[in-house]
């Protein structure tokens, strides 16, 4: 019967590199005041044994859980899973997140909230209290949530609101979606288009309104009309498609509509179809997300990349950084995203 081999643990590094059981917890913790010879000379024992840091034996050693805890809304969440309508929103939060949580030796958990609820604190404390993070990732609504802002702030744990600028605790982080409003609405603009629409979203994401400004404020810069060429949305397909409608039976339609997320624009895209109005001969569509059905769609549509992945990886940072103490940035964090032009936009046809 085979031998069962034995665990290397912290004690075996700390005798093969003839150093304390302190030194090498401090190494493996990366903690500051470490000089860089006996960070090598452990760091040489830990790959010689191949002594891999348990995250309880971390914990055990030091003030630190080594979780990373980030909140997304649940009632948005569970409807974008079951209508599997391609969204990866959660996908990219994860692989940004994850990624770099395994670069510093911490895990990331995942946790949905109904930031609509009375009962949001008391579900937040309960998990805060099982979990006992060393930080907290809020995305939209959460961000702006006061119950959840306060609550972590009264608890003193370091946390990041993604798509917030509002003042107050945590760290801001946004994804410059005026910017890349503008961006689209600049791309269609040299193209030809002069009537460029748009269609907003939820008005329970500060990050909707964003996203009008930077339309408004590039086609108020070319000397461009904007009267009549905005349709309200709210993020679902089926907003989309009663605000595409109302803009193509406009008596002078757009020759362009930008989106203001994936969803609302395949609805866009379904409506000109029903209308027989071709993109993008006779209309031109931009979308925001730029999610894997974007891509796959006739035409393929022409989209806003939103730097979700980069700007969790950010904030997990952001965490790890309080955490030891290292300066942080005063002003919220931009990030910016991509664009990618693809079949559904085109030169405006004249006449």
């Amino acid at each position: 019967m085979a031998r069962r081999r034995q665990a290397v643990t912290i004690k075996h590094v700390a005798a093969d590199a003839g150093v304390s059981l302190q030194t090498v917890s401090r190494v493996i913790n990366d903690e500051p005041n470490v000089r860089s010879a006996m960070k090598r000379r452990v760091q040489a024992s830990i790959d010689k044994l191949g002594y891999v840091p348990s995250i309880a034996a971390r914990r055990m050693s030091g003030s630190r859980s080594y979780l990373i805890l980030a909140i997304n809304d649940r009632d948005r969440t569970i409807a974008d899973w079951t209508a599997r309508q391609g969204t990866d929103w959660v996908d990219q939060m994860l692989l940004g997140g994850m990624l770099k949580c395994a670069e510093y030796g911490y895990r990331l958990i995942f946790e949905l909230v109904d930031t609509h609820s009375d009962h949001v604190e008391r579900e937040l404390r309960a998990t805060i209290a099982a979990l006992q993070p060393d930080g907290v990732i809020l995305t939209p609504p959460h961000s702006d949530n006061p119950l959840i802002v306060k609550l972590l702030e009264r608890q003193r744990i370091p946390f990041v609101r993604i798509g917030s600028r509002s003042e107050g605790a945590g760290f801001a982080l946004v994804m410059d979606d005026e910017g890349m409003a503008r961006r689209a609405t600049r791309h269609l603009i040299d193209l030809g288009h002069r009537r460029i629409a748009f269609i907003s979203g939820s008005d329970e994401y500060p990050l909707s309104q964003w996203r009008v400004d930077g339309w408004e404020s590039e086609m108020q810069a070319q000397g461009l009309e904007i009267g009549g060429l905005m349709a309200r949305g709210d993020f679902t397909y089926e907003s989309g498609a009663v605000a595409a409608r109302r803009l193509l039976d406009l008596p002078d339609p757009p020759s362009a509509i930008i989106a203001s997320n994936d969803q609302m624009a395949l609805a866009a895209l379904e409506a000109a179809r029903a209308q027989g109005v071709d993109v993008p001969s006779r209309l031109s569509l931009v979308s925001f997300d730029n999610t894997p059905i974007v891509r796959f769609t006739r035409p393929t549509l022409t989209a806003v990349d939103q730097p979700v992945a980069e700007t969790v990886s950010r904030a997990v940072e952001l965490i790890i950084k309080a955490q030891r103490g290292e300066g942080l940035p005063l002003q919220p964090v931009v990030v910016e995203g991509g664009f990618v032009a693809r079949e559904s936009t085109a030169a405006h046809a004249q006449g």
